[in-house]
């Protein structure tokens, strides 16, 4: 399974693995990957840095990524101008109904809209110069091209920049601006996505980018016979998410043994695309919540960062309501293949050893 990419990150096997949880990504490069902390829920410079802390003592000399979510500036972001004011009273009358009707009880007195501020660009920002602070060998965008300045400064500290594509026009230009890796994100994937098939996009990109270039290969992607199916469209390793969220290290972060209970039983087709989650298409498990938005007077999602604004509170209540049926987390398709809990190691060995099977039956053929 090795490829260049190894050699590039000092990595056994080209699998990356973006999750929110250090305690799965310290286990992912244990195990040979390249484990990929997502920063976006850390509100604050310091607790991400105390993530990377632990992540810097934890991954026994490993390598390991950050990723960001650097979307365009808001105009009024770093003004005066109050953001929840730009939020229509019709949006959070309808949030408030739509909670109430699934019987989601409101949190305790001094809990609230937490998780938003990850989304700004101003804390993205901060999150890249905490990262710069520690001993990443990669930074990612999860919403494209990271600002040329951003690629610029993390190239000055050695580390490589990585940015997720939905079509190779995309990719040419995230190229463009020096990225260094390109993530070939399918429809098939969970969290932001755009509309284009794996089995189509990845050999595009790679055309597109050509052979200088890696290319990762995302979306769909939990089995070893899918490891082995992206390499053969020509990418040099694959970027993982969702199938880490049923493992056991995950556990430590989710104390929402709902949400849990929501990814053991559902199919490949219990998930959505819809724009409900930040304003962006995005694809998560479908539940009562996502439904609720689809009925025919249902608002119309606002943009980045305000629906992150709106909905923000309402993440809150449904995770600590602990209701499988009303819960909001991204999820790709792949979540149809997630039936039990597992150590991370056990996911990493299954991933190496189907590959290997796929590899030689198909070279019997």
């Amino acid at each position: 399974m090795r490829t260049e990419l190894c050699d590039r990150f000092g990595i056994d096997v080209p699998i990356v693995a973006f999750t929110p949880s250090e305690h799965v990504a310290a286990a992912v490069s244990r195990a040979g990957g390249l484990g990929v902390l997502g920063a976006v829920r850390f509100n604050e410079p310091g607790e991400l840095d105390r993530a990377l802390d632990w992540l810097d003592e934890n991954t026994d000399g490993r390598p390991y990524g950050v990723d960001v979510v650097m979307p365009m500036t808001v105009p009024t972001e770093g003004t005066s101008v109050d953001l929840a004011s730009m939020i229509p009273e019709a949006h959070v009358s309808f949030v408030e109904r739509t909670l109430q009707k699934l019987g989601v009880p409101p949190l305790p007195d001094g809990q609230g809209r937490e998780g938003v501020l990850g989304w700004l660009h101003s804390v993205a920002r901060s999150h890249v110069d905490v990262a710069l602070a520690h001993r990443p060998v990669l930074i990612a965008n999860a919403l494209g091209s990271p600002p040329v300045d951003v690629i610029e400064k993390a190239h000055e500290h050695g580390v490589q920049v990585a940015a997720l594509a939905g079509a190779a026009k995309h990719a040419l230009s995230h190229v463009a601006n020096g990225v260094d890796v390109i993530v070939a994100q399918g429809y098939e994937a969970g969290g932001h996505t755009g509309e284009i098939a794996s089995m189509v996009l990845t050999p595009e990109v790679v055309d597109a980018v050509g052979p200088d270039v890696p290319v990762l290969g995302a979306g769909g992607i939990g089995r070893g016979r899918q490891v082995a199916a992206s390499l053969a469209l020509g990418a040099q390793g694959v970027w993982t998410g969702s199938v880490w969220l049923t493992t056991e290290e995950y556990q430590a972060l989710n104390t929402n043994t709902a949400m849990t209970e929501a990814f053991l039983r559902a199919s490949t087709a219990d998930t959505v695309r819809t724009r409900i989650y930040t304003g962006k298409p995005a694809r998560l498990l479908r539940t009562r919540w996502t439904e609720a938005w689809e009925v025919e007077d249902a608002p119309t999602p606002l943009p980045m960062p305000l629906q992150n604004l709106l909905v923000a509170d309402a993440h809150n209540r449904m995770s600590a309501a602990d209701n499988p049926d009303a819960i909001s987390m991204p999820v790709g398709q792949i979540v149809g293949s997630m039936d039990e809990v597992r150590p991370v190691a056990d996911v990493m060995a299954d991933l190496v050893s189907e590959y290997e099977q796929t590899v030689e039956r198909l070279s019997s053929i």
